[in-house]
């Protein structure tokens, strides 16, 4: 009974759903990284603010950079979860693959709005 269940299951699931996995690794780990970069290097946009401006800067940004590295982590343990996923429930796998490069541009994106630029 429990054979034909499992028979049933494999027959239906499809071989090659790790792809969707393989291609949001391939997006998603470059795109970590360059967003990585650039919050990194955007303090450089207030080396030349003094006083209030510098302030309400370096107060933004602490709160800001921690929020996109939670977002950075989420979306490593999205694309874990697309790799964990891919046999056992194809379809949650294959959401997850697609939503982990989202989640690095929504990080991003919460980052930028979060600070207080010059």
């Amino acid at each position: 009974m429990t054979d034909d269940l499992t028979a049933d299951a494999t027959a239906t699931r499809s071989p090659r759903v790790w792809i969707a996995s393989l291609i949001s690794t391939i997006v998603t780990l470059p795109l970590a990284c360059i967003a990585l970069f650039l919050a990194g290097i955007s303090p450089m946009a207030c080396d030349s603010c003094q006083g209030a401006a510098a302030r309400r800067f370096d107060a933004s940004f602490g709160p800001a950079w921690t929020v996109f590295n939670c977002g950075l982590v989420l979306a490593l343990i999205t694309l874990v979860g697309s790799w964990a996923l891919w046999r056992g429930r194809p379809p949650a796998g294959l959401f997850l693959a697609v939503l982990a490069p989202g989640v690095v541009f929504f990080a991003a994106l919460l980052f930028m709005a979060m600070i207080d630029w010059p």
